[in-house]
């Protein structure tokens, strides 16, 4: 994995997101005035922040599996609480034809476990000078058949929630950065498939799935709308669509709440 720094950006326009503090969500929390921007970590990550007026702001993301209720920030050291509302996601039915993408056989998952390593270090990437726009784009057109957060059921047997974003698009269709950003890992893994990890600045970064074709490298500085591959069906898919998982602070959210 290879990552690069690119030059300083511009200061971000104000935040285009609303708070939607529940699991799978983002919490906007007011932090108190300061000089300079506070240092927050939320369960041991670093969590980007915004000034607004003379005071700042912490955007964290909340993971799927965050219980509802009182939570902590630290804060330049010290704790400050807010509270994460509940949410119940709707529940969705898959039959998959190739068993072993429900069940891994021993080989498989020693594959995943290999991969899920590779993987960790991307999904915390702080790219140094990289200031993340937090404006998005859908990453391809297409009808949404997967929503994020749903619970999942393969062929009858319970999984994770599903942790980001179903696309149904025509195989072969083009797949653009949706902000700007630098790719930090490709590969082709067992549940994901061909993919593209992007780095977009301050712990937020996507990844796209189930590509037919990748069409970057790792250490490729991107702009938003910069073309990156192929819709396919590779990995755990019934049928051509991308995946895109957007994560903040190591926590896969909603990536719906941060579009146009």
């Amino acid at each position: 994995m290879l990552l690069l720094a690119p030059p300083a950006l511009t200061a971000p326009a104000p935040l285009p997101l609303k708070a939607s503090p529940v699991p799978g969500g983002v919490a906007v929390v007011a932090l108190p005035p300061s000089e300079q921007a506070p240092q927050v970590t939320f369960k041991g990550e670093r969590v980007l922040v915004r000034r607004k007026g003379k005071a700042w702001v912490a955007i964290v993301g909340l993971k799927l599996s965050t219980p509802p209720g009182a939570e902590s920030l630290v804060v330049d050291g010290h704790p400050m609480g807010f509270t994460v509302r509940p949410k119940r996601y709707p529940e969705q039915r898959v039959t998959v034809e190739n068993p072993r993408l429900v069940n891994p056989n021993p080989e498989d998952e020693a594959r995943i476990a290999q991969e899920d390593a590779l993987s960790k270090p991307a999904w915390k990437v702080w790219p140094e000078g990289r200031v993340p726009s937090l404006k998005f784009h859908p990453p391809t057109a297409g009808r949404l058949t997967a929503s994020f957060g749903l619970r999942r059921i393969f062929n009858g047997e319970p999984r994770s929630p599903h942790p980001g974003l179903d696309i149904a698009a025509p195989q072969g269709q083009k797949v653009v950065a949706p902000a700007e950003g630098v790719v930090v890992l490709t590969g082709d893994f067992f549940f994901a498939g061909k993919f593209v990890m992007i780095a977009h600045g301050e712990g937020v970064v996507s990844l796209l799935g189930h590509l037919s074709r990748i069409d970057v490298k790792e250490g490729d500085a991107l702009k938003a709308g910069a073309p990156i591959g192929r819709v396919g069906m590779t990995g755990r898919a019934t049928g051509p669509h991308l995946h895109w998982s957007l994560s903040l602070n190591n926590a896969r959210v909603d990536p719906g709440l941060f579009l146009r």
